[in-house]
């Protein structure tokens, strides 16, 4: 597959949508919104909603927009009536939800009959080894959160997500995969950054109780990291209609 046309022929799509009024789905600190202000053709407001205060508490200083708003919600009982929004997305955030399927009903019936519905996630497999890299450090993340009551699960696999989306039954669907293999896997500054990421999940490990074995797997990814290199792992971004 060529993903460098597949990132061109999303952005084209993307360029030709007016997304009217659109809802952000566990927008967390906000990145799919920079993602879609890039993108999109047009919008008129955007809604995003997260179940955790702090992260919409930096969104909103990163996007004072008078009309991009910021919501704390759970996603799985959306505080709107039907058929209310043009457009509804989420980002990187399937494997996080423990009601994955009342998440999409909602997001569906607050859907517009026609308007878009947009999936963006990364997936497990076919990745080369810098990416794999990106791969393991989540599930690692995902070990942790998880044993400490957070809910956050292993990334699915490709066909996984495609197999998700087609119970929604969206009258159309349209697949592009997304990376980005241009940078420096090795960047001395990612590294860095990498390195102050792990250490602060080897803390939390500390205030869990029986988790030696994630504080040695985590300074083998830490080896990993420095010898392999990370680039971002490859996602799918599924542009559909209600």
């Amino acid at each position: 597959m060529d993903h460098d046309r597949s990132t061109e022929k999303a952005e084209q799509a993307l360029g030709c949508i007016s997304a009217g009024h659109i809802l952000d789905v566990a927008t967390g600190n906000g990145s799919f919104i920079t993602f879609l202000l890039d993108n999109l053709k047009d919008f008129t407001e955007i809604t995003a909603i997260d179940l955790n205060e702090r992260p919409l508490q930096a969104a909103r200083e990163v996007y004072p927009q008078d009309n991009i708003h910021f919501l704390c919600m759970d996603a799985a009982c959306c505080d709107f009536p039907d058929d209310h929004f043009d457009t509804v997305c989420i980002a990187f955030s399937l494997h996080h939800m423990d009601d994955l399927a009342g998440v999409l009903a909602e997001m569906l019936r607050v859907c517009k009959p026609g308007g878009y519905f947009i999936i963006n996630e990364m997936y497990r497999d076919a990745q080369c080894e810098t990416q794999l890299t990106h791969v393991l450090l989540h599930h690692w993340w995902a070990a942790i959160d998880t044993a400490g009551g957070i809910s956050h699960h292993e990334t699915y696999t490709r066909r996984q997500i495609i197999e998700i989306i087609d119970k929604l039954g969206l009258s159309s669907t349209d697949y592009y995969d997304l990376l980005d293999l241009d940078t420096d896997p090795k960047d001395p500054v990612l590294i860095q950054e990498l390195d102050k990421i792990i250490d602060r999940y080897q803390q939390r490990i500390q205030d869990l109780q029986g988790e030696a074995a994630l504080c040695r797997q985590g300074e083998r990814l830490r080896q990993r990291v420095h010898q392999v290199g990370f680039h971002a792992a490859t996602n799918v971004l599924m542009i559909g209609k209600k």
